[in-house]
This record gives structure tokens, C-alpha cells and sequence, in this order.
């Protein structure tokens, strides 16, 4: 746990950049806004969950709950370190020249034609996260199993495994969502992008839930309010981990379709739609 907040800590350079350039190109000129969210929205919000169940625990007298001073302490790791770090990157990425656009967009949108009903947002987003739901569910059952049933986990090669399957799963069910949007004359590909794979956060608490109901022998409300609790934070990671890397692979395929070296590999009436549906 040490290390993994340090690294989210001093990761925020990184992720302060990566926001920047992608406000860029997504036409942003708000820098600091952009920053300030990148800083705070994540972290945020799971503090806040967190701290809300950690009064709880006080309350109640628990030894589950964490000191004062440890909670003082990731504050000021929050907002000493990961905070400056995530607005210096993010001033390096505006700095920087933005990437160009691969194509020259018309002001005014065209007509979208009349889609089919599986090409609207929530079909598609449904159907989008059960594949890399699929890839991952049995890791998921020893990892509740560790959490909240007291056994103890050891294949953490499987998992690191499992994480790269789910990854490249991602990215492939993106691209080919993504290109089945365009290729209908679709362009609104970008919040589609991140909600369609997204959605596996979706299966993982419905598959929490069913584990809580069938699985485990936890009474009393406090329970129940911590196992949720903490149950949503680890949903909400899972929804930003997988939105992102559906939304990224789209932008890179776009871009590698319509301008670069791919663009001679890609030179064909799938990259012809996709083309087409951009200079829209």
C-alpha cells in the first residue's frame, strides 16, 4: 500500500502532461481548470468515500479505523506533492506544440444518418465491457475472497497476466467499436469511447454484490457500509482504468489511420469510412 501511494504520488507529473496535451487537441484553453481536475477529481473522491467510512469506524470505536495523523499524512502527500507535481507536468504539456490535427474539419456538423438501435450509447456500452469483464472475473473472485474472506492471495503472477490481457482487450474492443461508429457516418466517437469498455466497472459490482449476497457472512450495518464503501472506490478505479484505455487507443488509431506511416498500411476502404467520417 506504501507503494502504491508513492508512485500515484509522483505519478502526477506524468498525469498532468498526458491531460494537458489530450486538452489540447481537444481544443481546451483552460490549463489550470484542466489540471486542478486531473489533481483532484481521482484522489478526491476516494478520499472522500474513504473518510466518510473512516468517521463511521470512529464512531463505532473500531480498530479498523485509521489515525487522525495518517489521514493528515496523505493529505499533505496530496496536496505538498501530487498537486505541484500535476500542474507542473500539465504547464510542460502547454507549453509544448500541440499535436496537429490529421485532418481539416468542417465548422458545421453534418447530418448524422439514423443509426440502429445497437449503435446507440448504452447498447453499446453494455455490450462493450462484457468481453473484458470475461477476461478477468476469476482473479476478481480470489481477490474478494482476500478482501473480505479472510484467505490468502498468492497468484499474483496470473494476476499481473490477467491485467495484460484485460488491457489489450480494451484497447482492441475500442478500436473496432469505434471503427463500427464511424464506419455508420457516427462521429461522436469520444465519450462513447471511454463509456463502452467503461462499463465493465458495471459488471464488477454487479458480480461484488452477487459475491456479498451468496458468498459472505457479513452482518450489521456498519458492515454493510463498509463493504459497499470500499466496494465503490474499487469500482470507480476499475472505471476510469478501462475507460482510459479505451479512449486512448481510439485517439491513437484515428490518428494512425488518417496520418503517418500506418496510413499506407490502413490504405483501404476501412480507413476510406473512417477518413470520411472524420472530414465530416
Amino acid at each position: 500500500m506504501t507503494s502504491v501511494l508513492v508512485v500515484y504520488v509522483f505519478m502526477g507529473a506524468v498525469a498532468g502532461y498526458v491531460s494537458a496535451r489530450l486538452y489540447i487537441v481537444m481544443g481546451g484553453l483552460k490549463w489550470k481548470s484542466n489540471a486542478l481536475a486531473t489533481a483532484l477529481f481521482v484522489p478526491g473522491t476516494c478520499f472522500s468515500v474513504f473518510f466518510t467510512l473512516n468517521l463511521f469506524l470512529w464512531g463505532a470505536g473500531s480498530s479498523a479505523a485509521i489515525p487522525f495523523t495518517t489521514l493528515l499524512a496523505l493529505l499533505c502527500l496530496w496536496f505538498g506533492i501530487s498537486l505541484p507535481l500535476t500542474f507542473f507536468g500539465a504547464f510542460l504539456g502547454f507549453r509544448k506544440h500541440p499535436i496537429e490535427q490529421p485532418v481539416k474539419t468542417n465548422q458545421i456538423p453534418r447530418e448524422i444518418p439514423e443509426q440502429n438501435w445497437l449503435s446507440h450509447t448504452i447498447p453499446t456500452s453494455l455490450m462493450g465491457g462484457i468481453l473484458p469483464f470475461g477476461c478477468v472475473f476469476i482473479q476478481l473472485f480470489f481477490i474478494l475472497s482476500s478482501i473480505w474472506g479472510g484467505q490468502i492471495y498468492y497468484m499474483f503472477g496470473f494476476l499481473l497476466l490477467a491485467f495484460v490481457v484485460l488491457v489489450v482487450v480494451c484497447a482492441q474492443t475500442s478500436i473496432i467499436i469505434c471503427y463500427f461508429h464511424l464506419g455508420s457516418e457516427d462521429y461522436r466517437w469520444w465519450w462513447r469511447s471511454f463509456f463502452s469498455t467503461g462499463t465493465t466497472a458495471l459488471y464488477l459490482f454487479l458480480f461484488s454484490l452477487h459475491y456479498f449476497v451468496y458468498k459472505t457472512t457479513i452482518t450489521g450495518w456498519l458492515s454493510y457500509f463498509v463493504f459497499f464503501g470500499y466496494t465503490f472506490i474499487m469500482v470507480f478505479l476499475f472505471w476510469i482504468l478501462c475507460g482510459n484505455n479505451k479512449f486512448l487507443p481510439s485517439v491513437c488509431i484515428i490518428k494512425s489511420c488518417t496520418f503517418g506511416p500506418l496510413n499506407r498500411m490502413f490504405a483501404d476502404a476501412h480507413c476510406l469510412y473512417i477518413h470520411s467520417a472524420l472530414c465530416m
